[in-house]
C-alpha cells in the first residue's frame, strides 16, 4: 500500500477583518495562530480549503 501524500500548511496572516467563513476555514484546517504549521492529507477537499484562504496560508516545501 502506498503512503498517503501530505501537505504542510503554515498560517502567515491573521483572519482579523476577514469574512467569518474564511476564519472558519482556517479553524477547519487546524490553524488559528500566525506561524502555526499543520500536516494535512492531500485530498481535493483540503486543497479547496487551502485555495479559499490562500492569501493567509502558504504550503511549506519539504
Amino acid at each position: 500500500m502506498a503512503a498517503k501524500k501530505t501537505l504542510k500548511v503554515r498560517q502567515t496572516r491573521s483572519p482579523a477583518r476577514r469574512p467569518k467563513d474564511q476564519e472558519a476555514t482556517l479553524i477547519g484546517l487546524g490553524l488559528n495562530k500566525i506561524g502555526r504549521v499543520r500536516e494535512l492529507e492531500d485530498t481535493p477537499s483540503v486543497r479547496g480549503m487551502i485555495a479559499k484562504v490562500a492569501h493567509m496560508v502558504e504550503v511549506v516545501e519539504e
